[in-house]
């Protein structure tokens, strides 16, 4: 059972971003995972420099969009959000079920907190979210990408992004 865990988790790194390819129309956008993987960097960095708890923003991180391993990288524009929050919540109660019930417990406990966003570490993850879709944005825009096109993915983070320091952090980004 375990083991259909991690071929689930693996699942990840075929789910590309859909934004990336709706928005830019690019063939060959980031994966999930990579996405998953440069937030799980970014959250242990400003974790640790913060005095938060690592080792919750990053489980948090590594569960954030576990469940687009089944259900693919879903837009504003194909589902609600509320549809999404259901669909990805019933999701993720069947791929927690592969693991021992302490396991499914206490990820159910940071995977509820997350949608939720109910706890500190939560708040800084949506905002890692954000943060690191800005980082991809401006990658994507040295690389000759519409800046037009990508004014929307960093509005979003602006918008989003409302810790002091995260905040410094999305600034430089776009100057960058």
């Amino acid at each position: 059972m375990i083991l259909d865990f991690f071929y689930i988790s693996a699942n990840l790194k075929k789910i590309l971003r859909q934004g990336w390819i709706d928005k830019l129309s690019i063939n060959n956008p980031e994966s999930v995972a990579d996405h998953s993987f440069s937030m799980a960097i970014m959250g242990m960095i400003f974790s640790d420099l913060e005095n938060y708890n690592t080792e919750k923003i990053l489980k948090i991180i590594l569960l954030h969009d576990l469940a687009e391993s089944i259900t693919g990288d879903m837009t504003p524009k194909q589902i609600s959000k509320k549809e999404k929050t259901i669909l990805e919540n019933n999701t993720m109660k069947k791929i927690l079920n592969n693991l021992p019930e302490l396991l499914q417990k206490q990820y159910s406990v940071l995977w509820d907190e997350y949608q939720l966003n109910n706890s500190e570490e939560a708040k800084i993850v949506h905002q890692l979210d954000r943060l690191e879709m800005a980082l991809q944005a401006k990658i994507y825009s040295n690389e000759g990408h519409s800046k037009e096109k990508l004014d929307s993915f960093f509005n979003s983070a602006k918008n989003e992004i409302t810790t002091p320091k995260l905040l410094e952090m999305f600034k430089k980004i776009l100057e960058k």
